[in-house]
């Protein structure tokens, strides 16, 4: 894919990463901070059936496009990073610049097994 049409990324998503701070205690809290709100298109590739701790979870992969940024370049940066759309949690494992032309980046993405 080397360009993107206009109006194909329709869709509003606010990307999240991990952060961990001490509470009072000393204890350690972990919780999500926003990064980034981007257009995006989401295409779901595969759907599957997992048995996980006697309970069956859904989990589908989807392709995420968004436009390039330098924020999301970092592949193992954004493999930790979680989308949200419209209460869906997306897990993002990996970043991929298309044709390495820094236009548009491929964020495969899970659905439906935890929060992130």
């Amino acid at each position: 894919m080397t360009g993107l049409r206009a109006g194909q990324l329709a869709r509003r998503l606010r990307l999240q990463s991990r952060s961990a701070s001490q509470d009072s205690f000393g204890g350690q809290n972990l919780a999500w901070v926003d990064v980034a709100t981007v257009w995006a298109e989401i295409r779901p590739i595969t759907g599957r059936e997992l048995e996980n701790a006697r309970r069956i979870a859904s989990e589908v992969s989807h392709q995420i496009l968004v436009r390039y940024q330098p924020l999301l370049a970092d592949s193992k940066v954004v493999a930790g990073y979680r989308a949200l759309y419209k209460g869906r949690i997306f897990n993002i494992h990996a970043s991929m610049n298309e044709d390495e032309r820094n236009t548009v980046l491929t964020l495969l993405a899970s659905e439906g097994m935890d929060d992130g």
